[in-house]
């Protein structure tokens, strides 16, 4: 049980610290992150809000990435809810400024991409199933053998662009967001010797046995 409680504090600091690379790049305030220009550009088309548009497109990664063979897990699920709750009170909290200089703004939209780089690395790790996004970049780096940020990266442009084509904000901070994600990822995990297509993920069902006594932590 023990191990199990420290994989899952670090799937919540992996969560947290997404959240907050998330709100960096917010703050750089140099353009919507390539998802988010997906969601709002999405969005403005079905006329919904950006936060149902993201569970329901959350929704439809997650169940791609199923037919792809990635297991649904307890991270799967949490990702979707508690990095919003994080981001919510993180911008409520107001305790990081927007950036108003260029330079100022690059180094905090870098600071964002490779936090989030870290915090992928620890969700992941965790084994509870990555989140959405990231279960689509693992399925699609085992299916075709590519590296993981070029699948990443591919990933986020796909976004951009629909979400551009859709009427999302697309800023100076979106293009290099979508084109470096990728490569913070994979530097960070090779720093940390970290080959996330070999984690083996328990699924939802796994865990809550575990949890309540019926298997062996």
């Amino acid at each position: 049980m023990n191990r199990l409680m420290r994989r899952i504090a670090r799937l919540m600091l992996g969560l947290f610290l997404y959240a907050l690379g998330i709100v960096l790049t917010m703050r750089a305030n140099v353009g919507f992150a390539p998802w988010e220009v997906f969601h709002a550009g999405l969005g403005k088309a079905l006329g919904m809000s950006i936060g149902n548009v993201s569970i329901a497109a959350g929704l439809l990664i997650v169940l791609t990435a199923f037919l792809l063979g990635e297991k649904i897990g307890l991270g799967t699920l949490l990702n979707m809810v508690l990095i919003g709750v994080f981001m919510d009170i993180l911008l409520r909290a107001a305790l990081i400024p927007p950036m108003t200089h260029w330079l100022g703004a690059g180094i905090m939209l870098l600071a964002g991409l490779f936090l989030i780089a870290l915090a992928t690395y620890f969700y992941i790790q965790s084994g509870f199933g990555a989140g959405p996004r990231d279960s689509l970049m693992v399925a699609l780096t085992r299916r075709t053998g590519l590296a993981i940020g070029i699948c990443r990266g591919s990933i986020e442009l796909a976004a951009v662009l629909t979400g551009w084509f859709l009427g999302g904000m697309v800023g100076f901070g979106t293009v290099v967001s979508a084109f470096t994600i990728g490569f913070c990822i994979e530097i960070t995990f090779r720093v940390m010797g970290f080959d996330a297509a070999q984690v083996r993920h328990e699924t939802l069902g796994q865990t809550l046995r575990q949890l309540t006594g019926k298997s062996p932590a």
